[in-house]
Order: structure tokens, then sequence, then C-alpha cells
């Protein structure tokens, strides 16, 4: 396997921090709120032997530049086309997690001189912005996510992830993911909810119909909205769904093998 490189890419939010590995057809990764890259390092090096793969951290997140404001999604869009030009790679697949899907769909619906495809891990459904804000004041809350008097978020044991927020977990954490996940919530820091801010505010019902590219959607068979994905065939124009067994959240990490040779079939499809 080729050897992974870091980078810092200058952009209008700053210096990115960004990975990449391998050689083939593109596809650029967008992570996790509150997390980083880092989450995507198995799935990188499952790729690597068939595609270029490439991992991002956002503006306040991982090693990129922290920024003052809150971000939109398509800010974050904009992040990862400054990125890959950056890097000198015109046309690649969006792969997104979580929040980061609803970035992938974003990229989809709005920059298609460039995205060939996109791929969503667990990604979200709201039938409104009011909806995304009464979800996630629950994830906000002190309960799940602790934070210092001063708003600093508190690292969390796995005991303490598995009593309380087990539904943000994979099905098997180990100690080597959540020292990622604690890494990710230190650098972010008093920042570490810009990114679920700007899911929250942004239409995400009504976009998932202007994506003009293929699509494919995997989904945790434990995702809290995986029950739903008859809306998301009805919603796009080009959509493969498929449901990953025994998988929940963070599922890029924990079923990187069974994921990769999903995302090089699907590079092979669109490029």
């Amino acid at each position: 396997m080729s050897k992974m490189r870091r980078h810092l890419i200058d952009t209008r939010f700053g210096q990115i921090h960004c990975r990449t590995v391998g050689a083939g057809p593109a596809v650029v990764m967008v992570h996790i709120n509150n997390q980083s890259s880092a989450g995507f390092l198995e799935l990188m090096a499952n790729l690597a032997p068939n595609a270029t793969a490439v991992a991002m951290d956002y503006p306040s997140h991982g090693m990129s530049d922290h920024i003052s404001y809150t971000p939109t999604i398509a800010d974050y869009a904009t992040c990862v086309t400054e990125v890959m030009q950056g890097l000198g790679i015109p046309r690649y697949a969006v792969l997104g997690e979580a929040t980061g899907a609803v970035v992938a769909v974003e990229m989809g619906a709005n920059n298609l001189d460039r995205v060939n495809g996109i791929i969503m891990l667990n990604c979200p459904i709201y039938k409104d912005t009011k909806q995304a804000h009464e979800v996630h004041s629950q994830v906000k809350s002190q309960t799940l996510r602790p934070v210092d008097s001063s708003g600093f978020p508190l690292t969390r044991t796995l005991e303490y992830v598995l009593a309380n927020d087990p539904s943000h977990a994979p099905l098997k954490p180990d100690q080597s993911w959540l020292d990622r996940v604690s890494l990710g919530q230190i650098q972010a820091g008093r920042s570490s909810w810009q990114a679920l801010d700007a899911v929250n505010a942004y239409d995400l019902a009504n976009t998932f119909g202007k994506v003009g590219c293929e699509a494919m959607l995997l989904m945790g068979e434990h995702f809290h909205y995986t029950g739903q994905i008859g809306e998301y065939t009805k919603r796009f124009k080009r959509l493969t769904a498929e449901v990953i067994p025994n998988a929940r959240f963070c599922m890029g990490w924990e079923k990187a093998d069974v994921i990769a040779p999903k995302v090089v079939e699907f590079l092979k499809r669109v490029n």
C-alpha cells in the first residue's frame, strides 16, 4: 500500500488538514460532527489499493485552523472543493458519514461540475429544520456530552458512553475508537457544535431531490434512521440503498472492510 500523507491546504477558511493515500479514482471523505479525518483511517487503508482516498478535517476540527463563526453546509462544501483544488484533483466522489453525509448531499446538488457521485453513510433525515433542532438538543445535553464550566468538552469512559449514549457509538466500540473521538472533541473544543448547528439550519429534506449525480446510501442495521430508508429512496433521483448488518453509528470505522468494496464498485460505476 502507498504511504499515507498529510497536507495543510490554504483555503478561505484558513489552513485545512487532510490525509491522502492510494491511487485510482478519487473519493473525498467528510466526517461526523465533533470528530476528524482520523475516524476514516481504516476505511482509507481498505480503499488505498483501488482508489485515491482523501479525508479532511472541517474548519475548527482535527488539525485544521479554527474559525470564530458557524459555517453553513454550503461553506463546508466550498471547503471540500478548495481542498480538492489544492490537491490538484479535478473530479471525485464525496463520501460523508452522518453530518458528513449532509455535506455530501450539498455537493451532489450544487457541485456537479466536479462531483461524479455521492456516498452517504448513516445519513440523517428530518422533515424540517425545526425537527433537526429538536432532535439535536438532546445530543447537546450535559448527560450525553459533558462539558466543564467554560463549555470545554470533558472526556468520557467507554462505560459512560455505553450507559448514556450508545446510539452514537459502534456496536463494539473499543478504547482506540473512543480515544480518537475524545481527541476530536478536545481539538474542536468550544467550537464542537459548529457542524451540527450547520446541519440544523440546512434544508436537507428538500435538497435530497436536487442531487443530480448517482448516489449510494449505506445505513447501519441499528442506526436510528434506518427504519425510514423508504423515505430516502422516494426523494432521490438516482439512489441505491443498502443496510449494513450488525452496524450502528461510526460504521466507517467499525465496518471499513465491508464498506470499502462497495465504495470501490461505486467508483467504477461513476468514473
